[in-house]
């Protein structure tokens, strides 16, 4: 372990990856806001969905604006290592506030990207080819140690092999479930389309699938497999950008397996980064080694360890809970479960007191289209929502109101049924990280992780 936490390595690859990293993140944040959806999710509705803990994260009405304007300032900042210690910071934190503003938005690319930046707080990714070093705020350093790249590709690896473990399920490979749903609606694209309306190809993209997240990573760290490997990465996500809506994911997941590629290889795009930019060579190569202070590198290869325990325990805290965890949803987030279900979902409430005041709510009066749709198949959403309608209610006229909830749910296909116990008064219920038992039994099995 000493032998290893002495060696070295080039700073070309982190250097390659902190840019690539800022300039899509930065391009993200310009397509977001382009796009109008700062206002559409996080200006124009009434209330957020706070996830359990973080209720302190509250909207900021116009100010959003200025808050994606930090995001993306940052980014660019981070890109080109310009005041990089307090970028990557303001980056994690603006970015993450961003993520956790409302659940509805929720999406696994934007745990990684905060993840991704809170190991990038603590790794020297600014010491080579980076503004601050070229302006002298840091000493400039082409040599780092091993160990800090080797961190950023194992949670790239666990990212791809938990998300091939949680394919290891019954609906998945042996129903090619929801791909068997799904596919078929882009039967009208060009050329490939026609494909879909065969019922072995869902079949054929599920197994394919699953054996890729489980062997992507140890193909791409291996320098043999590594360029059909990096092909099969293009191709798999290329085709998920196609046919899926789920923003940058894809594209972020491309740039970010170059962080296996050879030194030499990211040695040859510093180069050539240098020759557009007239870099001096004296600035490309500095003939020097970044390293830790003793103590220093104590707490931050301690804290590397703490994070990397951490990914590696907290995706099976769904165990701790029964029933089925697509059903439930206790322990689903945060655990790299990418695409893995198709829930539609209908919820109708209804508020009363003992007054004999009634009424069945309208939920487009509360919530947007989005809000509703993953309100609607989410239990702790559910819960949030009847909150919401009690403490509504209670302002306009009723006693201590009750709030019951009709709500079907139909999972991969099956047909629709009852979520919540309809007998069950939400109003009283506590959001907690403990069962929920008025979650309705599944009444079925998927096998697997």
């Amino acid at each position: 372990m000493r032998t290893y936490l002495r060696k070295t390595t080039s700073a070309a690859p982190l250097a390659v990856f902190r840019i690539a990293f800022g300039l899509m993140l930065f391009g993200s944040i310009v397509r977001f806001w382009s796009k109008g959806w700062i206002e559409e999710l996080y200006i124009k509705p009434h209330y957020f969905f706070s996830f359990y803990g973080f209720g302190f994260v509250r909207p900021l009405g116009s100010y959003t604006y200025l808050l994606f304007a930090i995001c993306g300032i940052s980014a660019l900042f981070v890109a080109i290592g310009l005041l990089y210690r307090a970028a990557i910071v303001s980056l994690f934190l603006s970015f993450t506030y961003i993520e956790l503003i409302d659940k509805s938005t929720y999406l696994n690319h934007y745990y990684f990207v905060s993840m991704v930046c809170l190991l990038l707080i603590v790794l020297p990714a600014h010491r080579y080819v980076s503004v601050d070093a070229h302006q002298g705020r840091v000493l400039p350093a082409d040599r780092i140690p091993a160990w800090c790249l080797d961190a950023l590709k194992v949670f790239v690896g666990l990212l791809y092999v938990y998300a091939g473990l949680a394919k290891l399920n019954s609906d998945w490979l042996f129903d090619a479930l929801p791909l068997r749903i799904w596919l078929p609606a882009h039967n009208d694209l060009p050329v490939v389309g026609f494909l879909f309306n065969y019922a072995w190809v869902p079949y054929v993209f599920s197994w394919f699938g699953c054996l890729y997240d489980l062997s992507i990573p140890f193909l791409l760290w291996n320098r043999s497999t590594r360029p059909w490997a990096y092909a099969a990465v293009v191709v798999f996500h290329g085709l998920t950008a196609l046919l899926f809506p789920i923003g940058m994911f894809p594209y972020i997941m491309i740039v970010t397996a170059l962080i296996f590629f050879s030194t030499g290889f990211h040695e040859r795009i510093i180069r050539r980064l240098g020759n557009f930019f007239s870099f001096s060579n004296q600035f490309l190569r500095p003939n020097r080694t970044y390293t830790y202070r003793p103590i220093s590198r104590r707490i931050v290869v301690g804290l590397l360890v703490v994070f990397l325990l951490f990914q590696i325990v907290f995706p099976f805290r769904y165990l701790l809970y029964p029933g089925e965890l697509f059903w439930t949803e206790q322990g689903y987030r945060f655990s790299w479960r990418v695409m893995l279900m198709e829930k539609a979902g209908y919820a109708q409430f209804t508020v009363k007191d003992s007054a004999g005041h009634r009424v069945i709510v309208n939920n487009t009066d509360f919530l947007t289209p989005l809000q509703e749709k993953m309100m609607s198949t989410q239990p702790d959403m559910l819960l949030q929502y009847a909150h919401l309608l009690r403490d509504y209610y209670s302002q306009h006229g009723f006693r201590a109101p009750q709030v019951y909830v009709d709500s079907y749910v139909a999972l991969n296909g099956r047909m629709g049924r009852p979520l919540i116990d309809p007998n069950t008064n939400l109003a009283n219920e506590q959001d907690s990280f403990r069962h929920k038992p008025w979650i309705t039994s599944f009444n079925d099995t998927i096998y697997g992780f």
